[in-house]
């Protein structure tokens, strides 16, 4: 007759962090399909300019200061961004809440700019493969950053109630830092593709 096994479970955590969590693992696979996307996208970019006479097609190059600015705030969000993780991890309550704070302000600033970029590509969605690859492009990285930036305000309502100070929160707050490091960091070939390919 088999002895049987038993593992006391008990103690251990109702929620990991980091490697440990499902949901870190699901971002990173997220992050993964995303950033496939990104590459097709930024390959259809190349293809067409491949195919085209002049590039861009009867349009002037994309206006350089929207684009500028909003890439400043982008790298400029990353160290709040790095805060809030290095606070997450350590568990300080406080502070992860005004960080998510200041996260979600850099979120709707980003947005604000955002709005600037599309009138400075000086072309319509429907002008021509030009105009619709560009466009595509920005709406897919602005759907991203919206995306991120609704995740951070409700996990800063979150962070705010008797819900907050969990280890499930503080791995979600990770989760979200590690997402937006990601909008950041894809954001930087689109930026070189759609502001400065076109001046070559």
């Amino acid at each position: 007759m088999k002895e049987r096994i038993v593992l006391d479970v008990s103690k251990l955590p109702m929620s990991g962090t980091g490697t440990a969590s499902p949901a870190w693992w699901g971002t990173c696979a997220f992050m993964l399909i995303e950033g496939s996307g990104f590459a097709l996208a930024i390959a259809v970019y190349f293809y067409l300019m491949s195919l085209a006479p002049h590039w861009p097609i009867d349009a002037p190059p994309p206006d350089l200061f929207a684009g500028m600015v909003l890439t400043a705030l982008l790298v400029i969000s990353v160290i709040p961004n790095i805060l809030v993780t290095r606070w997450a991890r350590q568990r300080r309550l406080a502070r992860v809440r005004s960080g998510l704070v200041v996260m979600s302000a850099a979120g709707i600033a980003v947005l604000a700019v955002r709005v600037f970029e599309f009138p400075a590509l000086q072309v319509k969605w429907d002008d021509n493969a030009y105009g619709s690859i560009v466009w595509t492009i920005l709406g897919l990285h602005t759907t991203h950053i919206l995306t991120d930036l609704v995740d951070t305000m409700v996990l800063t309502c979150l962070m705010f109630t008797r819900h907050g100070d969990s280890t499930r929160r503080y791995g979600d707050v990770e989760d979200n830092a590690l997402y937006w490091n990601f909008v950041v960091l894809i954001w930087l070939p689109l930026y070189l593709c759609l502001y400065w390919i076109p001046r070559l």
